[in-house]
């Protein structure tokens, strides 16, 4: 079943402005505890390119932040923006648009579930040789990985590389229409989480690289269906 992604229901957070977005995803994230007090967020341009906005709206919504007192600024050489010792909570008003989005998250989810599942088998059938170097070698990177952002970019590099692996043209749109969507409540997480999901990734290769399509949405699907738990939306408030 296609994503209607132009259904109202999925339209909640598209009335925040990209700012308020930034806002929303970096408090949230620090009310539930995946940014803790004192933890240095990355660069400007790498939480740019890891929420989809430009490194402006970055500037500006870590400034008021900082007005906020979710987070602090320190400069100088070693300098940098780091999670309040104290942030409050219930601050950032725009975070009520995240929490009250559990069933559009959960309906994502779902369709990604549905789509990569067979999206996988294709690859597994079809894969060129090239594309499993690539794949390892996007592993490699997202295990040296040392924050959030630059993890979060080379995921989704990882799972279009995937995509693009074997299936039909219209296939791919779909799901990249599903993955935009569902990136859209990317939070930071801790990089360790992330780390070990990355084990799921490197199985996934092996299978391709076996040209196993059974195994590889056996994975997938383990992956996929772990972000009902792992998601904010699964975490208690």
């Amino acid at each position: 079943m296609a994503a209607d992604l132009g259904a109202p229901e999925l339209t909640a957070i598209r009335r925040l402005s990209a700012l308020d977005t930034v806002r929303a995803r970096i408090a949230l994230a620090i009310e539930l505890g995946l940014l803790g007090p004192g933890e240095w967020l990355p660069p400007n341009d790498e939480i740019a390119r890891a929420l989809g906005v430009g490194a402006i709206t970055v500037r500006r919504a870590l400034v008021s932040l900082c007005e906020d007192g979710f987070l602090e600024r320190r400069r100088g050489r070693n300098g940098g923006t780091l999670v309040a010792a104290d942030a409050p909570v219930g601050r950032v008003g725009e975070v009520r648009a995240y929490r009250e989005a559990s069933a559009e998250v959960h309906e994502l989810i779902d369709h990604r579930f549905v789509l990569e599942s067979g999206l996988v088998q294709l690859a597994a059938l079809r894969r060129p040789d090239d594309v499993v170097d690539e794949l390892r070698a996007l592993v490699s990177k997202m295990d040296a990985a040392t924050g959030w952002a630059e993890f979060h970019e080379l995921d989704a590099r990882f799972h279009t590389t995937v995509a693009n692996a074997g299936a039909p043209r219209s296939a791919v749109h779909q799901y990249r229409q599903v993955l935009d969507e569902l990136y859209r409540f990317y939070l930071p997480y801790p990089t360790e989480s992330l780390h070990e999901s990355n084990r799921d990734h490197e199985v996934l290769v092996q299978t391709l690289a076996d040209q196993d399509p059974e195994a590889a949405a056996i994975i997938t699907r383990a992956h996929v269906n772990d972000l009902h738990h792992t998601m904010f939306v699964g975490f208690p408030r």
